[in-house]
């Protein structure tokens, strides 16, 4: 197995890219700075920089396809603003549709489910608002695909916007015990156990 595979627990305020060219981005951070990588490693993927969680790194290109596919599921823990019902969580069900790329399109159906008890995930370096300005509580929402900042645009489309969004699993990989900034190597058995390799 001469590729490399990582899971990452991304932090909050860094781009899912390695490094950038761009002037404009020098006061950015990158998932480079996060551990020694070989030169052609790549996220899988993207969270944007304000959504933390887990991230897919590797240097094979068949494998990110893989993982990108709509056979596999995205599980993201949404702390949303206000508390849905299940009328509102209905709507997310049943597929929303949200604007991509300046057209309207409708998201596929998503399994959504209140969490309870509530996750307690470590506070944010930016901290999310306060109950003072309201309730939130936090919903589980799993997709099959990959829009840019997808899962905020579907609550808000609710009325519930995200405060705070976090990846726990990607198909059979789970960010249990990852610390944010933390990765670990992705094992042979482990592609196996998900029928990548033979």
């Amino acid at each position: 197995m001469d590729q490399a595979y990582y899971l990452l627990h991304k932090p909050f305020g860094y781009l899912s890219q390695f490094i950038s060219n761009q002037k404009t981005r020098r006061k950015q951070k990158f998932l480079g700075e996060l551990g020694s990588f070989q030169d052609d490693t790549m996220a899988i993927g993207r969270l944007d920089q304000d959504s933390e969680g887990l991230i897919l790194l590797t240097t094979d290109g068949l494998f990110s396809e893989f993982i990108r596919s709509k056979k596999i599921e995205k599980e993201y823990y949404v702390q949303v603003d206000g508390i849905p019902t299940e009328i509102d969580l209905d709507k997310l069900r049943e597929g929303v549709s949200i604007s991509d790329q300046g057209e309207l399109h409708t998201c596929l159906p998503a399994k959504v489910k209140l969490l309870d008890p509530q996750p307690d995930f470590p506070k944010r370096i930016k901290p999310v608002r306060d109950d003072r300005h309201g309730p939130s509580i936090w919903i589980s929402i799993i997709v099959n695909e990959g829009m840019f900042r997808q899962v905020r645009k579907m609550t808000a489309v609710i009325g519930f916007p995200t405060l705070r969004l976090i990846r726990v699993r990607v198909g059979d990989f789970h960010l249990n015990g990852l610390n944010p900034g933390e990765y670990k190597e992705i094992t042979e058995q482990e592609l196996r156990d998900i029928a990548y390799l033979a």
